[in-house]
């Protein structure tokens, strides 16, 4: 079955980068394109960015123009998300979704704060 393990979240100064990782399983990885997805307590879950299946292409939220990036490794089976400039209201719990596949990870819990 589909499986999309994050990792890579944490505690980080405003201002500071983070790493973000998920591994998938269960499905043809470079097939499908892949997003990154967070939910900060009391909000719903909303898109932050996109990269299509060869990573020829990528998209972006407002919100994460120009600080955050998404990239994917097709032999590893991951997809990253460097996240550099983090502010408080970066925080959030961090997934990632293949296409349009209905099965989401657990997260990764990122906190900004100083």
């Amino acid at each position: 079955q589909v499986q999309l393990v994050e990792s890579g979240g944490g505690l980080v100064q405003p201002g500071g980068s983070l790493r973000l990782s998920c591994a998938a399983s269960g499905f043809i990885f470079s097939s499908y394109a892949m997003n990154w997805y967070r939910q900060a307590p009391g909000k719903e879950r909303e898109w932050v960015a996109g990269i299509t299946n060869n990573g020829g292409s990528t998209n972006y939220a407002d919100s994460v123009k120009g600080r955050f990036t998404i990239s994917r490794d097709n032999a590893k089976r991951t997809v990253y998300l460097q996240m550099n400039s983090l502010k408080p209201d970066d925080t959030a719990v961090y997934y990632c979704k293949a296409g349009q596949l209905r099965s989401w990870g657990r997260g990764t819990q990122v906190t900004v704060s100083s």
